[in-house]
């Protein structure tokens, strides 16, 4: 760089500008290493936040067993999460069941489920940490089944230990229910997931606290006579009025860092998760389909 006609080399600095507006250098020399030191270091310190938060640990694991026909492995830290979309209240909420419907729950009581010691008042049902999965006393083979929940107000917790339950069609295939609203958890066991296996297209999650609906249409797989699936169990699911899952084949029942098989299996229950969380679920009813 030349100043007034003169190269610099470190011999000298720059001064501010004279009343002519000329630049001049004065006699004192530059101390080279603390100007290196100046751009240096305010980099290094990028660096170093940048390293941090690469490092940083994601929801999930490395070393559980890979998804047949995946890339990826059962709750995988490195599998890509949904995009979020915004969606407004679901336009189901509140729907009523259509004429040979089976009402599994008005919001009155519990009569038609395992046991009675969730909480019920104000038209919802409230989980009661530690009493266990509710499970619906009918069984069921292939359905549409329409339910509300609504995940805790106060938000306690994060990935998996905020607001989680889950929707078990035969007792054994969930479609997991969770807090996924400004949660990141990992991408097959956030809410609207078929867990373990197939996350969903989109996080089209409400605020906590906000009502939400689900609607699903469940085919139960079929087996022959020596156990062997002929057709696997097939989930379409409609989170909040957006599809997230449309026909999707499942692999075999929900495993928790494992992969299940298939095994032969008739009609099962609804179940509702008890994970620990005060979920809240209302408004839940099933028409059933031909097989």
């Amino acid at each position: 760089m030349l100043f007034n006609g003169r190269r610099a080399r470190g011999q000298g600095k720059v001064s501010l500008a004279d009343s002519h507006g000329l630049v001049k250098l004065s006699a004192e020399p530059i101390d080279m290493k603390h100007i290196i030191l100046f751009f240096i270091i305010p980099i290094f310190a990028i660096s170093v936040i940048e390293t941090a938060g690469a490092d940083k640990k994601l929801p999930g694991y490395t070393d559980t067993p890979k998804i047949p026909g995946q890339k990826w492995r059962v709750h995988d830290a490195n599998r890509p999460r949904p995009k979020v979309v915004e969606v407004g209240p679901s336009k189901t909420l509140g729907l009523k069941p259509p004429k040979g419907a089976v009402v599994l729950f008005d919001g009155t009581d519990t009569s038609g489920w395992s046991h009675n010691k969730w909480k019920v008042e104000n038209g919802y049902m409230e989980v009661t940490r530690g009493s266990g999965q509710l499970n619906s006393k009918q069984k069921f083979g292939s359905i549409k089944l329409h339910i509300e929940f609504a995940t805790p107000a106060k938000v306690d917790g994060e990935s998996q230990a905020r607001g989680n339950s889950g929707v078990f069609f035969c007792g054994q295939y969930e479609v997991q229910v969770l807090d996924s609203y400004q949660n990141i958890s990992y991408a097959d066991g956030q809410c609207a997931a078929i867990y373990g296996q197939h996350p969903p297209r989109v996080n089209a999650c409400r605020p906590p606290g906000e009502w939400q609906t689900y609607d699903i249409e469940f085919r139960a797989p079929k087996f022959a006579k020596d156990g062997k699936v002929t057709q696997p169990a097939v989930v379409t699911v409609i989170h909040n009025g957006v599809k997230v899952h449309d026909k999707r084949e499942l692999i075999g029942p929900s495993g928790h860092r494992s992969v299940k098989a298939y095994k032969k299996h008739g009609p099962g229950s609804i179940g509702l998760q008890d994970h620990g969380n005060p979920m809240r679920f209302r408004n839940i009813w099933v028409v059933e389909l031909d097989e």
